[in-house]
């Protein structure tokens, strides 16, 4: 319990949304809700989290507005058009979880500003198990000072990195899941490539383990191939949304991405094949199928 509860709205309680307000709550905060499908934010209520039928109902009187929505054109919407900002009170802080465009979050935070109000981008990694543990790496763009106010909500999601400036937070969140996202694709073909010459696919990455081809995507995602478990933590469709985001970003700095352009080009192959509701692990579906391999 902590000794000065925060009232707290989240806003999205989707996959991440939902563990993210349990763990707020159990932290002894109190927590509001707000979904745009309410029957998805209605089991938090059973915990007494108070769950509302309008995100400005929700974000009205809170000290701190957490948003797990699905993109920024939907951040944008929830908070300017939908009117979650005018009923925040002023001094509250705003923090977006959710993985949108660096240009987004900073558009976002001077719009906020203006208002009275004040903005951290924090999109995270570790996925569901993540959130579910209290073990996400939280990376945070904004102010300093709005960073140290929110430690006692990052404290009960995970690891929480301060990078630099608004729209830094998701500057390192599209690094992030370049990184994801190409490893996936080269775990998947190199297990495949074992496969197709003979080799046992779990007995090659058991081997490797440990080298320097290890990695937590060879461990976890590697395993979901071996298993063909592809049921989803994170989706295909949205690991091609941040390839994507990712490209965009690259263009309006002047950077040259041509390994993610690769990888973003697979990717939406793999969603154009009825893939886009896998586990970004499915691509290994997509690279399976160009090589007559089950």
């Amino acid at each position: 319990m902590t000794t000065t509860p925060l009232r707290i709205a989240v806003l999205g309680t989707g996959m991440m949304g939902q563990p993210i307000a349990r763990r707020f709550h159990a932290a002894g905060h109190l927590v509001h809700a707000w979904n745009r499908t309410q029957a998805k934010a209605e089991p938090l209520a059973a915990l007494g989290i108070a769950v509302h039928d309008t995100a400005g109902g929700a974000v009205e009187g809170a000290d701190v507005v957490v948003s797990l929505l699905e993109n920024g054109p939907a951040v944008g919407q929830v908070l300017f058009e939908a009117g979650a900002a005018r009923a925040m009170r002023k001094g509250a802080l705003f923090i977006d979880m959710a993985s949108i465009q660096p240009r987004e979050a900073r558009d976002h935070a001077a719009r906020l500003g203006e208002m009275g109000l004040a903005h951290l981008d924090a999109p995270v990694s570790g996925g569901t198990v993540g959130a579910e543990n209290g073990t996400l790496a939280i990376m945070v763009g904004g102010r300093a000072e709005d960073f140290a106010r929110a430690q006692p909500l990052f404290a009960a999601c995970g690891r929480a990195t301060h990078v630099g400036p608004h729209g830094a937070g998701q500057l390192t969140k599209l690094a992030n899941q370049m990184i994801v996202g190409i490893t996936i694709g080269a775990v998947a073909e190199a297990l495949l490539f074992a496969s197709k010459g003979g080799a046992d696919m779990a007995k090659v990455r058991e081997a490797i383990q440990g080298g320097f081809a290890d990695s937590r995507i060879l461990q976890l995602h590697g395993q979901r191939m071996v298993d063909r478990d592809f049921a989803p933590r994170g989706r295909m469709a949205v690991q091609l949304k941040d390839m994507r985001n990712a490209l965009a970003t690259a263009g309006e700095i002047g950077f040259d991405a041509p390994i993610t352009t690769l990888f973003e080009n697979l990717y939406a192959q793999g969603v154009d094949h009825g893939l886009g509701e896998l586990d970004h692990s499915g691509l290994f579906v997509e690279l399976a199928s160009r090589n007559a391999l089950q």
